[in-house]
């Protein structure tokens, strides 16, 4: 009888590009594990139900369209103990002028495009950040452990990411970009929620001072600075 490997749930694989479970493999370990049970084999049985249940608790948590983390997930870190965690720097990112993609080229188009920004935000993130949809067209990176500098740099690569990527090769004319807003905690530990609140001021910010932009507050001059292509 062929075995199906256990499916482990870590701290270790958040943050980075994982492949969504395959729909069946639920049902998979499902019907092994009644085979098992009505064996008798509970510890078997057990193995493979348990194995179900975080296979169901990960699609819980994740967006049906670009398989990155979804809003429960991201609530679950915005609302849940902070203590004893690292220095976080928080990103809110929104697709520029998304609703004129959608109604140039389609919505078919435009759920395309929500994937592929996804997977272009969750490259090259730090050890346990993650990229997760945070409604419609925006999404927040969760950057823990980083310093300022390094976190700007990490919001700034994908904000090129997006805009050198070959978007004419899915639709003639098709030009996408994004805008963010940093918040990066400045020495005094602050909630998740309150650098969220703090990213959203700065990601209307990059919008007024015309799209394509990160901005971020730096720690020395206190100023509003911009970066765009």
């Amino acid at each position: 009888m062929v075995e199906v490997g256990m499916v482990a749930e870590g701290e270790g694989a958040r943050g980075r590009t994982v492949s969504a479970q395959p729909p069946d493999l639920l049902r998979l370990h499902e019907a092994v594990a009644g085979l098992f049970a009505t064996q008798g084999d509970w510890q078997r049985a057990y193995q493979h139900l348990r194995s179900a249940l975080d296979i169901a608790r990960d699609g819980s948590l994740r967006d049906a369209l670009t398989s990155s983390y979804n809003r429960r997930y991201l609530d679950e870190r915005l609302y849940g103990p902070f203590t004893d965690r690292p220095p976080l720097a928080l990103a809110l990112v929104d697709l520029d002028r998304f609703k004129s993609i959608n109604d140039t080229y389609g919505h078919l188009v435009g759920d395309r495009v929500l994937r592929q920004v996804a997977d272009l935000l969750q490259e090259n993130l730090p050890p346990d950040g993650f990229c997760a949809r945070y409604g419609g067209e925006e999404f927040v990176l969760w950057l823990p452990g980083v310093e300022a500098g390094r976190a700007v740099r990490v919001v700034d690569d994908a904000r090129l990411r997006v805009a050198r990527h070959p978007w004419s090769d899915l639709q003639p004319g098709l030009r996408v970009t994004i805008s963010a807003g940093l918040a990066h905690e400045d020495g005094t530990p602050a909630s998740p929620e309150r650098q969220l609140r703090r990213a959203d001021v700065l990601l209307y910010a990059a919008k007024r001072a015309g799209r394509n932009k990160v901005a971020y507050h730096d720690a020395q001059t206190t100023q509003l600075i911009t970066h765009s292509e």
